[in-house]
């Protein structure tokens, strides 16, 4: 098996998937721990989500804050269903690759043997599995921080009320945490389609969106509006 699959894939294949490995793990590795000196915009939204918290606590009624969690499980369950229609979609197109490869060979790109197609479908099977999973984590994340936010004290004078109020916050930071890396999955994933083109073509794919996922992270007019009276003191 490994022999033909030597056979069926080049260097140049090898080196497509390395790049789209490098920049899925780097982008995440870059936005996740960035330099002191430039945050990343996911972080932050990390120190607002603390604030908001830590506001959260003397805020009555708190119809508002429960609305806004409310809101962000909708979302990722929105994600969470659109990638499980997408993995069906890519079972059922592992099962049926021989009209792709006819497509293919209708657009002139080649005729590659059953289970060259199948490997590329596969790898985008991945990661897609890989944005679900996240998701899917991000979602409950959300509901733990729901419960913490509820068992939050009516009175903001009580003890409790602050550390289960930063409780909430970080676990409210970690579920944003899974659902960011859920879509990034979702685009390097989309990226990987190009692989049915070419190696060429995944690599300039993955280059593509490594570039615009970095560009909205730390150059984006929306981190120069979040860097303004940025909260620096809701840390634990």
């Amino acid at each position: 098996m490994a022999d033909t699959l030597d056979s069926l894939f080049t260097l140049l294949d090898a080196t497509a998937l390395i790049v789209l490995g490098l920049a899925w793990l780097g982008s995440g590795r870059i936005i996740e721990r960035p330099p002191a000196r430039r945050p990343s915009t996911s972080l932050l939204m990390a120190a607002y989500r603390r604030a908001w918290m830590v506001h959260f606590v003397s805020r009555d009624p708190r119809i508002f804050d429960s609305q806004i969690v409310g809101i962000m499980r909708q979302g990722t369950a929105f994600f969470a269903s659109a990638t499980m229609i997408a993995i069906g979609g890519g079972l059922a197109l592992v099962g049926n690759v021989d009209r792709l490869r006819g497509i293919a060979s209708d657009l002139s790109l080649g005729a590659d043997p059953v289970i060259v197609w199948e490997v590329k479908i596969i790898l985008m099977l991945l990661i897609v599995v890989n944005a679900f999973l996240n998701f899917v984590w991000s979602h409950r994340l959300f509901g733990y921080c729901a419960v913490l936010m509820a068992a939050v004290p009516n009175d903001p004078a009580d003890p409790l009320a602050l550390d289960r109020a930063r409780q909430a916050g970080e676990v409210n930071v970690t579920a944003a945490r899974s659902f960011n890396r859920g879509l990034r999955a979702v685009y390097f994933g989309i990226a990987s389609a190009a692989w049915l083109i070419g190696a060429a073509a995944l690599i300039l794919a993955s280059l593509a969106t490594l570039a615009v996922i970095l560009r909205r992270e730390f150059r984006s007019e929306s981190r120069e509006i979040l860097l303004r009276n940025l909260p620096q003191d809701t840390e634990k």
